[in-house]
C-alpha cells in the first residue's frame, strides 16, 4: 500500500466573499471542516441564515488526501454549481474544506455557462481571501525525565524545532513530544544527545496525529 500524505493544505478560518452577475448575487462561505457532518452543518447554517435566497449550492473536500468529495447543485441545472465549485477547491489544492454559495436571483437568466462561471468565481474569490495553512503529520511520544533536567530538556527540544503538546508533573516529568513523520529527527538518538541518556521514551505511548505547521 502506498504511504499516505504527510502534509496537506486547508483554510485557517471562515471567509465570506460575494460576486454579482447581471444583478444576481452569489455569496460564498468558505469554512474548514474535519468531517462530512461538519461540512453538512455549514450548508444548513447557510440555509437558515439566508432563508430568503433561492439556492444554497455546496462542495466539500475532506481527508488528508482529499479522498472524500461531494457537491450539490441545490436545484440549479445539473453541473452548473456544485461541480464548478468543487473544481475551484481542488485546483487550489485545499482539503478539509467546505464551500457554500448562496444565490439571490436578479431577474435575468444567466444560462448554464454563466451560472457555472459565477459559482466558480465566488469560490475562487473566497479562496484568494483565505489564509491557507499547512497541516503536518506528526508522531507523538511520551518522554520521561527527572525534574531537575526537565526544564532544560524542554527548552532544548523546542530549540531543535520540535513541538511539545503536553507536560505532566508527577514523580517524574512526562513531555509529550511531536516529531514530523517526514524529515523529523530520530527522537531516541536526540534524547541521548541532549540528556546523556537520562531521558527515556515511554513504551506504548506513540500515536500519530495532525497539527498545524
Amino acid at each position: 500500500m502506498a504511504p499516505g500524505p504527510t502534509t496537506y493544505r486547508t483554510v485557517a478560518g471562515p471567509v465570506v466573499a460575494s460576486v454579482e452577475e447581471r444583478r444576481s448575487v452569489f455569496e460564498a462561505w468558505l469554512r474548514r471542516a474535519d468531517d462530512e457532518a461538519a461540512a453538512r452543518a455549514v450548508v444548513e447554517e447557510a440555509r437558515a441564515t439566508h432563508h430568503d435566497a433561492g439556492h444554497h449550492c455546496s462542495a466539500f473536500v475532506l481527508g488528508p488526501s482529499g479522498a472524500t468529495v461531494r457537491s450539490n447543485d441545490d436545484g440549479e441545472p445539473a453541473g452548473t454549481a456544485g461541480a464548478p465549485m468543487l473544481e475551484a477547491l481542488t485546483s487550489a489544492g485545499l482539503t478539509d474544506v467546505v464551500a457554500v454559495v448562496t444565490r439571490w436571483f436578479g431577474g435575468t437568466l444567466l444560462g448554464t455557462g454563466g451560472l457555472a462561471r459565477a459559482y466558480a468565481d465566488a469560490v475562487r474569490t473566497a479562496v484568494t481571501r483565505a489564509r491557507v495553512l499547512t497541516r503536518v503529520l506528526v508522531e507523538e511520544t511520551d518522554v520521561r525525565v527527572e525534574h531537575v533536567l526537565a526544564g532544560r530538556l524542554e527548552h532544548d527540544l523546542r530549540a531543535r524545532g520540535l513541538t511539545l503538546s503536553d507536560v505532566r508533573y508527577a514523580e517524574h516529568v512526562t513531555l509529550r513530544v511531536q516529531v514530523p513523520v517526514a524529515g523529523g529527527p530520530d527522537l531516541e538518538a536526540l534524547l541521548g544527545e541532549l540528556s546523556g541518556g537520562r531521558a527515556a521514551l515511554v513504551p506504548g505511548s506513540v500515536a500519530r496525529t495532525w497539527r498545524d505547521a
